[in-house]
This record gives structure tokens, C-alpha cells and sequence, in this order.
């Protein structure tokens, strides 16, 4: 067995040195990824729904809305119908988008970055309409509404 071997990466002049250490580590942590996680067998859009649905190793189905996710919210059923699985099923791809969906993040409900969910979850808090928010609402506008911003 050799220690190492080099994995040239045009990064200007650097290579990247990889060791069988590495490769061990590496090969131990997608195992528990897939032990953890099912693979993705299959995706498709169904346009009569309006649904992604992967089909996943252990027989069950997942389906979600296309504007649920990241890199798809904007897309046309006609760019939706073209997905791939990638990765060993660990991902989902959608060619005419270049939009890549991470299979164990669809899983537990992650459906985009940590800053894109943040600001979908801002948005859905602030349009929500409640009795108490109206009233809160009425209540400073009896007050002359929101007080003026001072400039500095």
C-alpha cells in the first residue's frame, strides 16, 4: 500500500497532496453518510401536482414544491421536467436551471442555504395577519404610527 499520492489540481502551480488516510476517511464518511441517508433512485417533476418527487432506496417518496427550493422558485414546468440523480443518489439535478439539490438535505427540510431559508422564513413571518398584530397595528397608528427615523 503506498502512503500517498498526488492529485494534480491546476490551481496555478499547487497540487494537492491526498493521503491513503485521506481516502480512508473519506470512504468512512460517505458510508455513514449512506448509512444514515437513502439514495435517491429516481426525481421527477409532476406537472398535474406541481411537485418535485424524489423516489428514494428505502421506498419511500418525497415530494415537495418547486418553490420551496432554492434554485427552483422561479422555474417553468418545461425547466423542471429535465432532472438527473448525481452523486450516487446524494443529489438531484436540474440541467436547464444549473440547480443542484443535496438528497439528505431534502430529507430533513433543508431546501437551500442557511442565508436563502433565513430570509424565506423572514418573509413568511412578516406577512403573517393576526388578530393581535392588527390590533397592535391599530393601536400604534393611533399613535401617529411608526416614529420618524432621526438622520444622524
Amino acid at each position: 500500500m503506498r502512503n500517498s499520492w498526488r492529485f494534480a489540481a491546476r490551481d496555478g502551480e499547487q497540487c494537492t497532496m491526498i493521503t491513503d488516510k485521506d481516502i480512508e476517511r473519506a470512504n468512512r464518511r460517505g458510508q455513514a453518510r449512506k448509512a444514515k441517508y437513502p439514495a435517491a433512485l429516481a426525481a421527477r417533476y409532476d406537472d398535474a401536482t406541481n411537485k418535485v418527487v424524489v423516489s428514494l432506496a428505502n421506498g419511500v417518496d418525497i415530494s415537495f414544491p418547486p418553490s420551496a427550493a432554492q434554485g427552483l422558485e422561479d422555474a417553468t414546468p418545461s425547466q423542471l421536467l429535465d432532472v438527473e440523480v448525481t452523486g450516487a443518489g446524494a443529489g438531484i439535478y436540474f440541467p436547464k436551471l444549473d440547480a443542484d439539490l443535496y438528497v439528505p438535505g431534502i430529507i430533513e427540510g433543508v431546501m437551500g442555504t442557511r442565508r436563502w431559508m433565513a430570509s424565506r422564513l423572514g418573509a413568511a413571518g412578516g406577512a403573517v395577519r393576526t388578530p393581535e398584530k392588527s390590533a397592535a397595528s391599530r393601536e400604534n397608528g393611533k399613535l401617529g404610527g411608526r416614529p420618524r427615523k432621526t438622520r444622524a
